[in-house]
């Protein structure tokens, strides 16, 4: 397993801004902290400036807020992408929208005038204001039964393409031992440890000038899963499977529970 070391909580303008984010930080982080501790690997870092797009791998329901407050600890203030009918529930879709998280309609759900109903619009509005986002690039849960990243999908790297932002591949390792895959509980006790690899960003210069068509973001996508998948390793200390995991080749479906 590659050596990693706590990093002190880094502050940039962005976190020092008063936000909704200290709201949450202020109720979530210390109860957080006392089921957690974080080792990041010594080169981990994130831009302290300008727009970002991080693509972690995932296998717990609970990675959101594993990355959040990873992203939390490097410096910048997370941001994901959320179904629109989150909004809508009170409180919640309130603290939602103070902290600037982007709502997406689903498929086939489009309401008239609606920037959320297109989600590259939505987050390519975001980034232009200098702000990060955090996508899952293989969607959902991984399949692979040993939890390393499956097949990815392409939104990730179609934003990177079309908005021409950084995107950085990013791994972790140890919230399975706070959630398992698919559990209903935690087990917060003892207290567990989540290893955080982020790696430098994705060379997209090859693409440039290229159209962005299926084939280009098939490609891309599947640069960028290999990266995500040699960070995972390391931090594992494990070789990756040779051949990443497609649920289609095993009648397995996409999405919800198996």
């Amino acid at each position: 397993m590659i050596d990693t070391v706590k990093i002190r909580g880094r502050s940039s303008a962005e976190k020092r801004r008063p936000s909704a984010f200290w709201v949450l930080s202020s109720l979530i982080l210390p109860l957080w902290s006392m089921m957690v501790r974080y080792r990041f690997t010594p080169k981990s870092k994130l831009p302290q400036t300008g727009p970002f797009i991080l693509a972690p791998n995932h296998y717990s329901e609970i990675d959101p807020i594993a990355v959040g407050a990873a992203v939390w600890h490097l410096g910048r203030l997370p941001r994901f992408m959320a179904k629109a009918s989150l909004f809508k529930v009170p409180v919640f879709g309130s603290l939602l929208r103070a902290s600037g998280q982007i709502p997406v309609e689903r498929v086939g759900v489009v309401r008239p005038g609606a920037d959320s109903a297109n989600p590259i619009g939505a987050a390519a509005a975001l980034i232009a204001n200098d702000a990060g986002v955090i996508v899952y690039p293989e969607g959902t849960l991984t399949r692979d039964p040993d939890l390393w990243p499956m097949r990815g999908k392409t939104g990730a790297i179609r934003l990177a393409l079309e908005s021409g932002i950084p995107v950085i591949p990013v791994a972790h390792w140890g919230t399975q031992e706070l959630m398992p895959r698919y559990a209903k509980r935690i087990h917060p006790f003892p207290r567990k440890t989540i290893h955080v690899s982020v790696g430098e960003p994705l060379d997209l210069s090859k693409y440039a000038g290229r159209p962005i068509d299926q084939r280009v973001v098939t490609e891309a996508t599947r640069e960028l899963m290999d990266a995500i998948t040699a960070l995972l390793g390391e931090l594992r200390g494990e070789t990756p499977p040779p051949e990443r995991w497609d649920p289609t080749k095993h009648q397995q479906s996409e999405t919800g529970r198996f």
